[in-house]
């Protein structure tokens, strides 16, 4: 099983979401980086359950321990070492699925690959091992600070409610102010009423997180296989329950002439190379333009409903599954700080491959 994504920048997870804890081991983070943990803490709290009722319930501080890597406040060059401790587990909420495959979980594919799986709440394919690549990124945040990189993230869409405002038209920041993380207060109250509804109902709802990246220049990325909007679709397609990945004008650019969706180049007073639009979504080659870089993913309905479903057990036998534990009834709130993280992941692994590329 690979747990291990990067080049130079490279972490590595472990853990279930019902074992002792997660973790993640960084290995490549250069030696001198002040590291911040109210920084870090701050993206855990944020994707952490039991932030509202539209969340699941299950209570974990997500409190992380340094085990590695750093001295007295800064990063050694050396492996960086975090474990986050389970605490509020309730693995008699999965005993009636040990032999039954729930509708859209990977419990049968698991059991195909490798002939057993743990049960408890997912395991290893659990959203909660999702912790430590938040914590991970946040040290990547912390390193891409330091050259004028900034990720963000947002709600921009559940079930078939869409915020149409475009980024450039929005104070992203204002997405932390309420439950959902959509920018738009008005838009953010009705997503947050659907999410709730379904809640009520016993039933899950999927939506879309739109992440936008300024300050990367131009040069970052490599070409061929490793494009950099081919590594920022692996990294969001990883997340559990995403469906979907596009960047820049994404599957509108299909419906366009080349005069439409060519971005003409030109200089500005800085002497600096811009361009007039950015369809291209700040990636050209696979390589960045010194433009804002923008994506959309796209997260199914959470697999758990408590409602009854029909399936089959291990032998092969119909069986109904009803759906117990603790469980999002909308992935997206908490997908915001994810999906940061694996960009931010991707990002800083580029960054480090570029600076040997040239002289």
């Amino acid at each position: 099983m690979s747990s291990t994504y990067g080049t130079l920048f490279k972490i590595s997870t472990f853990g279930e979401s019902h074992g002792a804890g997660i973790g993640v081991i960084i290995d490549g983070c250069p030696a001198g980086l002040t590291f911040d943990t109210d920084f870090i803490q701050h993206d855990l709290d944020r994707r952490k359950p039991g932030q509202s009722r539209i969340t699941t319930q299950r209570r974990e501080a997500d409190e992380f321990e340094v085990l590695s890597g750093v001295f007295e406040g800064v990063t050694q060059g050396t492996p960086i070492a975090l474990v986050i401790r389970n605490t509020d587990q309730r693995s008699k909420d999965y005993g009636h699925i040990a032999q039954q495959f729930r509708p859209s979980h990977a419990d049968y594919t698991y059991q195909a690959k490798y002939g057993t799986r743990d049960y408890r709440g997912g395991g290893r394919s659990s959203a909660r091992e999702t912790a430590a690549r938040v914590a991970a990124g946040a040290v990547a945040k912390l390193l891409l600070q330091g050259q004028g990189v900034h990720v963000q993230a947002y709600v921009s869409q559940v079930g078939k409610l869409k915020l149409e405002k475009s980024y450039a038209d929005m104070d992203l920041a204002v997405a932390e102010e309420n439950a959902v993380r959509c920018p738009d207060p008005e838009t953010a109250e009705h997503m947050f009423a659907l999410i709730d509804d379904t809640r009520k109902k016993g039933d899950s709802i999927g939506g879309v997180v739109d992440c936008v990246i300024t300050g990367v220049p131009a040069g970052w990325g490599e070409p061929v296989f490793d494009k950099l909007h081919a590594e920022l679709g692996k990294a969001m397609l990883s997340i559990n329950a995403v469906k979907g990945f596009e960047y820049g004008s994404g599957f509108a650019g299909a419906e366009q002439y080349g005069s439409e969706h060519n971005d003409e180049f030109y200089t500005d007073e800085t002497g600096r190379v811009r361009t007039r639009t950015n369809q291209s979504g700040g990636i050209q080659g696979g390589i960045s333009n010194g433009e804002t870089i923008y994506f959309r993913t796209a997260f199914k309905p959470v697999a758990t409903i408590m409602q009854d479903q029909d399936s089959v057990d291990s032998d092969g036998n119909a069986v109904i599954v009803s759906g117990k534990g603790r469980h999002d009834p909308c992935v997206v709130p908490r997908a915001v700080p994810i999906v940061e993280a694996m960009a931010a992941l991707v990002l800083a692994d580029m960054w480090l491959r570029s600076r040997g590329s040239k002289v």
